[in-house]
């Protein structure tokens, strides 16, 4: 879809609605012509083709909103006639890589149960542009692979299978717990899992140099999730393969951090389960000791993300992480607070907070900083046990599932928790229904400042 060189290509002029005529008054007269007479004016979405006299295009102009420029061509690889085409004007590098992700998101399709044609159309970048994008590109689209894949064909094997698959890609450990060694050490992964006719497990990553900081990657890997015995109605378990959003999601930014060699010793974390209904299920009431001794009383068997998170949260403290990232489409709640395309992220670092926050925008990939409010923490400690699985109220659902997370994190380690949809509910350019990347290339953006 990209390409680096190439003759004779067509230009393509993005631009907006509310500077189109100040554009169209300094542009070429037969574009300005073509323009009036096809009552072209620059609206987002659509695009115009104009006429070279000989049957030929002999360039393209495409509306798109001034806040979307990642998006300004992502309408277009399925459209345009086959050929190679070219951004016109002059771009910073930045912005041409943002703009290549975004053309290179729009020729995403996801063609495995039913066949496509793939655009024909490519755009001609710089070779430092191509590189980047094909990297942040090709990231999220395995984010959307993954999470559009059906549980029939993406168990916690399969899952875990896709950290390996990495690894082995880049010459990374792999390692992977199941059975009864998984029963011993990761006790709570193994009780919401236990029930699922495809065991659980937790996969591991490590790569880079033991001496560079440490960054753990955690992410919630629920294949299907029922409900478990709390099961859940038709509508609300209807988009359950996409459960494992969060390990998607790590996965993804796993394959960026090693593919551009960050300067980090990175460890990945994929706690990866069914949530099923069975004799053996966990039960509403049952309390769990954890990998860390703590005691979770189960109050509702759909709230399983953060059960399975808390052993990997755990382990990736106890094997030094300094930083700890997770990722997981842990609430309803968080939805209901920030709508489907505005994920909120929790932390401790409240100027890390602000600053990714303030990067997110930048990278057109919005992250919107939420409070930790500690005092909520009372709604989760029952008189059983240590926590519990769910807030005694059903307000602020989102903030106590990442308090019940904070709390497996060592104190003096830095943390942020991102709660992702991972999911669109209808197509937009570059954006199509289904399985979506979120919060990925904001958190690469602040890593890569952090770490270069």
């Amino acid at each position: 879809m990209l390409t680096e060189s190439a003759t004779g290509t067509t230009p393509i002029h993005p631009v907006t609605r509310d500077d189109f005529e100040t554009w169209l008054e300094q542009a070429d007269a037969d574009i300005r012509d073509w323009a009036r007479a096809s009552g072209f004016e620059g609206e987002a979405g659509r695009h115009l083709l104009v006429p070279d006299g000989q049957g030929g295009v002999s360039s393209v102009l495409v509306g798109h909103e001034e806040h979307e420029r990642i998006w300004a061509l992502a309408s277009l690889p399925g459209q345009l006639p086959a050929g190679d085409y070219h951004l016109a004007g002059d771009w910073s590098d930045e912005e041409g890589i943002r703009a290549s992700v975004g053309w290179l998101l729009g020729a995403y399709r996801f063609d495995r149960y039913k066949s496509m044609p793939a655009p024909q159309a490519r755009l001609t970048v710089k070779p430092e542009w191509r590189q980047q994008a094909e990297v942040l590109a090709g990231a999220a689209s395995r984010v959307r692979d993954l999470v559009n894949t059906p549980a029939i064909d993406l168990g916690p094997e399969e899952l875990a299978g896709a950290l390996e698959s990495l690894a082995e890609r880049f010459n990374a450990d792999y390692y992977c717990y199941e059975g009864e060694e998984l029963k011993r050490e990761f006790p709570a992964v193994h009780a919401v899992g236990q029930a699922a006719s495809r065991g659980p497990r937790l996969a591991r990553l490590s790569w880079g140099n033991p001496d560079h900081p440490s960054l753990a990657l955690v992410g919630k890997g629920v294949v299907f999730d029922s409900g478990g015995l709390n099961i859940k109605p038709g509508a609300g378990m209807v988009l359950m393969k996409k459960d494992m959003g969060g390990a998607a999601h790590v996965i993804g930014l796993a394959e960026i951090i090693m593919s551009l060699g960050l300067k980090v010793h990175l460890r990945v974390y994929v706690p990866a389960v069914e949530n099923a209904i069975a004799g053996n299920a966990y039960r509403p009431s049952d309390i769990i000791r954890t990998r860390n001794g703590t005691t979770v009383e189960i109050g509702n068997t759909d709230a399983e993300g953060r059960v399975i998170l808390s052993d990997a949260l755990s382990l990736a403290c106890e094997e030094g992480a300094e930083r700890v990232i997770d990722f997981a489409t842990l609430t309803g709640a968080a939805r209901v607070a920030l709508g489907e395309d505005l994920p909120p992220v929790y932390g401790r670092d409240q100027a890390a907070l602000r600053q990714l926050q303030d990067l997110s925008f930048s990278e057109e990939d919005p992250l919107w900083h939420m409070p930790l409010y500690k005092p909520y923490k009372r709604q989760i400690q029952p008189a059983l046990a240590d926590l519990s699985n769910t807030g005694t109220t059903p307000q602020g659902g989102s903030l106590t599932a990442a308090l019940f997370l904070d709390h497996f994190v060592a104190a003096d380690r830095d943390w942020m928790h991102l709660d992702i949809y991972a999911w669109n509910l209808s197509d937009r350019p570059g954006r199509p229904a289904g399985g979506e990347a979120q919060g990925l290339r904001a958190v690469w953006a602040w890593l890569r400042r952090v770490y270069d």
